[in-house]
């Protein structure tokens, strides 16, 4: 129809497109901080409790069976137990789990050649004490070590009975009394401890020679 006005088409308008939440960028940077920070102490805590994380033996007096023997620290003393007037030789492997194929080591331990001596083999330098010795032998044995007047090991004072110890740290000055707490005598290189339980008495007390080597 003449005159009428046809509309014409315009553009549409642009279709907008709705932008998503922006993301947490502080937040998850400190998360994974946190995250690497966890991993790092998890390995330390691996790598420091090895001893304990590898099913290995328990510490006794805070000394641990590791794997491996240790060469940082590393000297020989030695006790010797008399009784009825004879030697009587302390177990062989003690501080040594399953001797045939060790597994590991207490730092102080006791091998079935050196009959008496002990091994003293630590990654760190720390003074040792006869207790020491008898806590490592109580755990690794399973069996109760103590050491006071009236026991030795297993062995039962009885009323009649007296423990005598002797001390040779050899200086050249040979075995001396000790009238002392036994337990907090600390263990020297090349160090001999008696300990006699009396009577018969064994004055002086069995000289003792360290073998080849040590």
């Amino acid at each position: 129809m003449r005159g009428a006005k046809v509309k014409s088409k315009g553009r549409r308008p642009p279709v907008k497109v709705k932008a998503g939440p922006e993301l947490p960028l502080l937040p998850i940077a400190v998360g994974g901080i946190l995250i690497v920070l966890a991993v790092v102490l998890i390995i330390i805590a691996v790598i420091n409790n090895r001893s304990t994380n590898t099913g290995l033996p328990g510490q006794a007096a805070g000394i641990p069976c590791d794997q491996l023997e240790h060469t940082q620290v590393h000297y020989h003393a030695a006790v010797q137990i008399v009784y009825d007037g004879v030697v009587h030789p302390i177990q062989p492997n003690i501080g040594i789990q399953n001797p045939a194929a060790p597994t590991c080591y207490y730092w102080l331990h006791v091998h079935p050649a050196d009959v008496n001596v002990i091994h003293i083999e630590s990654p760190k330098t720390r003074v040792f004490t006869l207790s020491d010795f008898f806590a490592v032998w109580t755990k690794w044995s399973g069996i109760n070590q103590p050491l006071d007047a009236t026991h030795v090991s297993t062995i039962t004072l009885t009323p009649d009975q007296k423990l005598v110890v002797y001390v040779d740290k050899g200086d050249g000055k040979g075995a001396q009394l000790y009238d002392g707490d036994p337990n907090k005598i600390v263990l020297l290189a090349h160090e001999v401890i008696t300990l006699e339980i009396t009577p018969p008495a064994v004055t002086p007390p069995p000289a003792f020679t360290f073998p080849t080597g040590l």
